[in-house]
């Protein structure tokens, strides 16, 4: 990639540092210099180049290729004549993966070498080589760097080392190794939008780990997930999923295979052109129309609507519900006018929200990544920071603060919910689909699996439509004023109807709390909950001392965003590294034996291949701790006495999917059963050559016990 892209981390970090006003301006920082492996070469010599660059603590340059964020490093020289620049020789990066990103990096120092060939004609004399470094370096932000660097050299009658000829020998054995004999071998495991690559080469050696770091292409994207398939006669194998950017697929894809004998030794890179054959092209975009018939889109178009209106008695949406509630008692005394104004603007932040939502999936697919829907709650970052703002809501609704005109920031975050006006209701719609995405409703899935697999003006489509279904109830009664006259009317009770709203909301942040916790380490809760306390003291103090206080609300006020940037700079930043949340793990799985449950098995193609080959029947339930739906209905369903007594009776294999940020390969595995998300349950009969039925997002017992039954007929 030519640009990089930034996480949504740190989009996260440049609120707080708004808000506490401490972001500093910053150049690069990274030291550059050149170094030559000789002082003095005769014509006809190579000399060595060293392109060394030192990085500040916890600051990274890049690869060749950098991988889906950064720039790599490049090399402009300005040589004198009878000497010639040869192409960067590159040492084994890292790997830094931050879902859902992955980038292939460089930290604390690296030299890039370069040959430089001295003609055999060329004169003698001293000679002053130059060159143009352009670089980005990244930490929690990313600056761009540029330097220019020079070196002396002397061409003369003998060859003479210089005092970096060391460096320059130390730095050539971190390159990429080369074996002539390694009998490397790739091909494509299907065909599909997205192609499961499948490598293999004899493990010569013990090997705990094995990747395989791409190099760059302009015709082809190989994602950076990397899945370790079982060894097989003394072969190394994995799989890599590969998306094509041009209208051929690759035929040959050149990288460094990676191993290392144990975790946390070091890795060995040896550089490799995979050649993979030739398979039959999809159907060209004449014979495959670019948009779903007219019949066909107006089904789901309703679908998608009928989804929405549904999302407003889902548990995710309910604390929002009650807002609104609140809100048409307000509003019950109010104009006409003024009512349907109001219900026009919240069903305006739903819509914006929305469109937001699209805008991202178009992104991340425009990307080459895979996106799958309330993709953002695969991200502990963004579920931490719902988890602060939701209570503030809270809060608020406890009447801890208040919100005014005047609000500063600690306000507007926690009052904007409880606010009637203009300002309260355009939140209120932003909030309801915030905690919306999480839950799947019934009819839902299908439409939006239907919708992320179409252009991006028909996804946009969609989720317009989505959001008009959510919106329309509120719509429709604020342009019908007297149906709300079964609404008691406005009066004393509506404080404590209020304080009595705040507990579902705190309910919502209690869920969001079990969610991003358990991303931060064993101690992340007690780290989060003490990060809570303060903003609620916070809140305290602003609501007590500075709104409601008669003296010293400057020195409270000052006390209470200290308690905040303390709270953020020590708890957040210092303790949790909230900012950095560790790489999720297949050892992260839920999977095994739980008290009186399922035995679930981790979930894999692999897995599926070798159950389907014995001959028995195949659960498979993808879903995660988020999904709102897969907790309420599916795994219910599916945890009941009589479907574990049937899994038993006809001897069928259950197999979990339960990753809280879902792979590329996992997300494929989604789109090509029509969904766009969990939950997802599939039901593969004995029979190896029928596939699986796709039983719909909302559950039964009758409907999973019935699909069992077909799966093994008697």
């Amino acid at each position: 990639m030519n640009f990089g892209v930034r996480k949504s981390a740190g989009l996260l970090a440049v609120f707080f540092c708004l808000a506490l006003a401490v972001c500093p301006a910053r150049g690069a920082t990274t030291k550059v210099d050149l170094i030559l492996s000789a002082d003095t070469a005769r014509p006809g010599d190579t000399v060595t180049a060293g392109i060394r660059m030192k990085m500040q603590p916890g600051w990274h340059t890049y690869w060749r290729n950098p991988g889906d964020a950064g720039i790599a490093t490049a090399v402009a020289w300005m040589l004198p004549p009878g000497i010639t620049a040869g192409d960067i020789q590159w040492p084994v990066p890292e790997k830094l993966i931050t879902p859902p990103l992955t980038s292939y990096l460089y930290s604390n120092e690296v030299t890039l070498l370069v040959p430089l060939k001295i003609a055999p004609g060329a004169a003698a004399g001293p000679v002053e080589l130059k060159a143009e470094i352009k670089w980005q370096e990244c930490s929690d932000l990313c600056v761009l760097g540029q330097t220019e660097v020079s070196a002396n050299l002397v061409i003369g009658a003998e060859s003479k080392p210089s005092d970096n000829a060391a460096d320059i020998e130390l730095a050539a054995t971190k390159l990429p190794g080369t074996d002539a004999h390694l009998a490397v071998s790739a091909h494509w495991e299907k065909e599909g939008e997205s192609r499961p690559m499948i490598l293999e080469w004899p493990a010569t050696s013990p090997a705990a780990e094995a990747d395989f770091f791409p190099f760059e292409s302009d015709s082809y994207d190989v994602k950076g997930e990397t899945e370790r398939l079982p060894d097989a006669s003394g072969q190394i194998r994995l799989r890599k999923l590969v998306s094509k950017s041009g209208d051929a697929w690759p035929l040959k894809i050149d990288g460094l295979l990676m191993t290392r004998a144990d975790n946390g030794g070091a890795w060995l890179g040896r550089a490799v052109s995979l050649t993979l054959p030739a398979l039959a092209e999809a159907p060209t975009p004449a014979t495959v129309p670019s948009t779903p018939p007219s019949d066909s889109l107006l089904i789901e178009l309703g679908l998608a609507f009928l989804g929405g209106l549904i999302l407003n008695i889902m548990p995710c949406v309910l604390p929002v519900i009650a807002l609104k509630i609140l809100g048409f008692v307000n509003q019950a005394g109010q104009s006409t006018v003024q009512t349907r104004k109001l219900g026009l603007i919240y069903a305006a932040g739903i819509l914006v929200s929305f469109l937001a939502l699209a805008a991202a999936v178009i992104g991340v697919k425009a990307l080459g990544h895979a996106a799958s829907w309330g993709m953002q709650f695969e991200d502990p970052r963004v579920v931490l920071a719902m988890t602060a703002l939701v209570t503030l809501v809270a809060l608020n609704l406890f009447g801890v603060f208040e919100v005014n005109l005047s609000g500063r920031t600690l306000q507007a975050a926690g009052g904007l919910a409880a606010k009637e006006g203009t300002a309260g209701a355009f939140f209120n719609g932003v909030l309801a689909v915030a905690l919306a995405t999480p839950c799947t409703a019934p009819v839902l899935a299908d439409a939006v699996g239907f919708a992320f697999a179409q252009p991006p003006a028909t996804i946009g489509l969609f989720f317009l439509t989505i959001g008009l279904g959510l919106a329309t109830p509120y719509v429709v009664l604020s342009w019908q004023p007297a149906w709300l006259k079964f609404l008691p009317k406005p009066g004393a009770w509506m404080e404590r109807f209020k304080i009595l709203m705040g507990f579902p909301m705190l309910a919502t942040a209690v869920w969001l709390f079990t969610l991003a916790a358990p991303n931060y380490g064993a101690n992340a809760d007690w780290w989060f909950g003490f990060f809570l306390v303060l903003v609620a003291l916070s809140a305290w103090i602003w609501g007590q001392f500075v709104q409601r206080g008669r003296m010293h609300k400057l020195t409270a006020a000052v006390i209470s965003l200290a308690v905040l940037a303390f709270g953020y700079g020590y708890v957040l930043e210092k303790q949790l590294d909230w900012r950095h949340p560790p790489t999720p793990t297949a050892a992260d799985s839920q999977s095994g034996d739980a008290p009186a449950g399922i035995n679930w098995k981790p979930w894999s193609p692999a897995a599926v291949d070798a159950a389907r080959a014995l001959g028995r029947p195949v659960l498979v339930d993808f879903t995660a701790k988020w999904c709102v739906t897969c907790q309420v209905n599916v795994k219910p369903v599916l945890d009941s006495a009589a479907v574990r007594a049937k899994l038993k009776e006809i001897d069928a294999i259950p197999l979990l999917e339960d990753s809280y940020t879902k792979s590329a390969t996992v997300v494929d595995e989604l789109n090509k059963y029509g969904r766009a998300g969990v939950p997802l349950v599939l039901v593969y009969p004995r029979d190896p050559r029928v596939g699986p039925e796709v039983l719909p997002s909302w559950l039964t017992q009758s409907i999973v016990l019935d699909a069992l039954d077909k799966a093994a007929p008697r």
